[in-house]
């Protein structure tokens, strides 16, 4: 995995999804994989939870408002893919093994 310019090593937006949702892994793998709109979603959260945890070494008269617009930015992240997940339409199939016609 690669890392970021302060040595941390960043989460992918598929992993930071994952970690988010645990309860949703599937549907959030096959969202993923089949909608750019929620991938750019998935790779911002990623970006934006990296960016707040780098904040803690800004200089002390900036930290708190960064803190805030980050903290804010991964909660809005946070809540438009819990909705987008909600409102998939991600159908399983089973086949039937019924063969009474």
């Amino acid at each position: 995995m690669k890392r970021s310019a302060n040595g941390s090593t960043p989460f992918s937006g598929l992993a930071m999804t994952e970690a988010q949702f645990p309860e949703d892994v599937s549907k959030i793998r096959q969202l993923f994989n089949a909608d750019e709109s929620f991938r750019s979603m998935c790779e911002d959260l990623a970006v934006a939870v990296e960016a707040l945890d780098r904040v803690d070494s800004l200089p002390d008269h900036i930290r708190e408002v960064r803190q805030d617009e980050y903290r804010s930015l991964v909660e809005a992240l946070v809540e438009e893919i819990r909705d987008a997940i909600r409102l998939s339409k991600v159908v399983i199939l089973k086949r039937s093994t019924d063969h009474d016609t």
